[in-house]
Formats: C-alpha cells, sequence, structure tokens
C-alpha cells in the first residue's frame, strides 16, 4: 500500500502559544493582579484596558493549564498554582522592570539612582536622622527622598511601587510584607513639672483616670493602643485633647493642658527640662521600628544599603527612658 504524502509544513506557523516571545507582558500583568488583588486595578497600574489583561490572564491559564485565580466578584486570589507561580514570577519581572537602575548602579553611575523611603513624622523626626546622614555620607549620589506617610498609607505606598523600602513601628504585619524590628522603645508616660502625679514615683493605671489625655488623631495606632489597654483593664479615662506631633503633645503636656503617654523614641535628656518622666511598661507594650518590605521584592543596591543601615547601634542610645528610669 503506498503511503499517503505528509503534508509539508506551513511557513511561518505560530507556536501553540506563541505569546511565549513575549512572555514579560502578560507575567507582568499576572504579577499585578495577584498583588493588588483586582484587574481594574491592575489595568490601570499597567495603563492597560482590562479586556487587554484579562486576556493575558487567560492565555496563561491556557498554557499552564489550570486555574490561577478564584473570582470572587471583583476579587481575584491566587489559587494554590496560583501562588507557586507567583513566587517563581514576581523576582523575575521585578528584576526585569528595574534592570536599567540596577545596572547604572552597578557600573558606578549613581547620578540616576533614585531612593525612595515611607516614614511616618515621628520615624522621620527622631530614628532617621543619623541614619539618613551615614547614607548620604557613603551614597552622595543617589537621590533620597523621604514620604512623610502613616500607618496604612505607607503600607500602601509600599504595594503600589511608590517606594522602595518603609522605615517604622508595625503592630500587625500583613502576609505579603516582611517586618526586619531592629530597636525598641518603652512607653512613657509625660507630665509637667507642677502635676500632682509628678510627686509619685511609682504611678499606676487607675491614677491616670481623673488627668485628660492629649493623644494623637484616633486614625494612627497610638491612640488605638491607649484605648485598648485603658479598656482592658477597665480603667476608665477621658481625652482632653487630639493632636498630631509629638513635638506639639510634648509642648501642650508642659503647658499643663494634659498628661500623655507617648514613645520613648520621641524623648530626650533635654526634656527633662520641662517634663517629669514615668515608664508604664507595667502596662503598655513596647514599641518597635525597623523596616517593612514586601515579600520576594528585589531590593536595589541603594535600598539594601540603606536597609543595613537601619540596624541597633545605628543611633543614639535611649536606654536612659528605657530603664524605668524616673525623674522628679
Amino acid at each position: 500500500m503506498a503511503k499517503t504524502p505528509s503534508k509539508p509544513a506551513k511557513k511561518n506557523a505560530q507556536p501553540r502559544f506563541y505569546y511565549k516571545a513575549d512572555r514579560l507582558k502578560p507575567l507582568r500583568a499576572f504579577c499585578q493582579t495577584a498583588r493588588l488583588g483586582s484587574v481594574s486595578r491592575a489595568a490601570e497600574s499597567l495603563f492597560l484596558s482590562q479586556p487587554a489583561v484579562t486576556l493575558q490572564l487567560q492565555a496563561l491559564e491556557r498554557e499552564f493549564g489550570t486555574r490561577l485565580f478564584e473570582r470572587f466578584g471583583r476579587r481575584w486570589t491566587l489559587t494554590q498554582e496560583g501562588t507557586a507561580l507567583y513566587e517563581l514570577a514576581r523576582p523575575l519581572v521585578e528584576g526585569l522592570d528595574r534592570i536599567d537602575k540596577d545596572f547604572q548602579e552597578k557600573v558606578g553611575n549613581q547620578e540616576t539612582a533614585e531612593l525612595h523611603i515611607a516614614a511616618g513624622s515621628s520615624t522621620i523626626l527622631y530614628l532617621l536622622p543619623e541614619i539618613v546622614s551615614k547614607f548620604r555620607e557613603k551614597h552622595p549620589k543617589v537621590q533620597l527622598f523621604l514620604h512623610n506617610v502613616t500607618g496604612q498609607d505607607g503600607l500602601g505606598l509600599l504595594r503600589n511601587d511608590g517606594c522602595d523600602l518603609a522605615v517604622g513601628s508595625v503592630l500587625d504585619v500583613p502576609s505579603d510584607l516582611i517586618y526586619n524590628p531592629a530597636y525598641s522603645f518603652d512607653p512613657m508616660l509625660i507630665m509637667a513639672k507642677d502635676h500632682p502625679l509628678a510627686k509619685k514615683d511609682s504611678i499606676k493605671l487607675a491614677d491616670l483616670s481623673p488627668y485628660g489625655l492629649i493623644l494623637p488623631p484616633k486614625r494612627l495606632s497610638t491612640w488605638r493602643l491607649v484605648d485598648l489597654v485603658f479598656q482592658k483593664n477597665r480603667v476608665p479615662y477621658t481625652v482632653a485633647l487630639e493632636v498630631g506631633g509629638w513635638e506639639v503633645i510634648k509642648q501642650y503636656v508642659a503647658m499643663g493642658l494634659g498628661i500623655s503617654i507617648v514613645t520613648g523614641i520621641c524623648l530626650s535628656e533635654a526634656d527633662n527640662e520641662r517634663l517629669v518622666m514615668r515608664n508604664m511598661k507595667e502596662y503598655f507594650p513596647s514599641r518597635s521600628y525597623g523596616v517593612v518590605m514586601r515579600k520576594g521584592k528585589l531590593l536595589s543596591p541603594a535600598a539594601q544599603a540603606f536597609a543595613e543601615l537601619v540596624k541597633p547601634g545605628t543611633i543614639p542610645s535611649r536606654s536612659y527612658f528605657e530603664s524605668g528610669h524616673s525623674e522628679r
């Protein structure tokens, strides 16, 4: 029996999934959707249409033969297989996206190098000056940006690639972030020199009830932490004034307008001239400060150098106020 001649292969025939020649685009769309949990937000961040991102995600699912996302309304959540792909793809995508900057820094051309740090006011004012000074001394050509943001705003900036690192205090660490604490500061009660409590060496939480507190705004973690401690111990309290900024709070306390619970990071020996301080670590937890990073994010050499400086011993010791020392 004569063999049937095989059909000649078509010229320029495309492979089954021809987009493999440009895999970066669908993988970038995949990583952005996984990180933001939304196709529309991923499309917005990539300056693409939502249908274009959806098609790229569908193409990836066809290639790998599995579902990468579970859809819950507008919320897209990674499946087990999607999580595995995300762990593999994210460092590759981020590495390619910043290869130009990394190359310039690697070869020593730092004129175009930028480093963006998110931090709250207290961190910028009390923790970072010595660190920034050391960094500028070692890396004078890196342009440094300090973004003054608080709480969730700083973490949101980190998640959306608005900054390279965040530095500050994190009470509850989200699963997509890494927090490396480096410093710890005790909670301190501060009051004016002539305040009735200033005469007491040992102060109980209940002793604070008759006096109005001066606290940061409710939206900040300090206010919520103070409220939680009083509620847990069933001790009544009143807030005389809400105001932003530890320096303002210290000034108002010194004027006799109320008392406050502050973190030791904002106190110095110079404050002894106008304030009386008592350590309250028996009731309130210490606050740690350190570096916050996105899991799996590849840090630039400049970001790595800055993170390396945020470690114990970089800033002057404040153990005087962390040891429970009382000033009369």
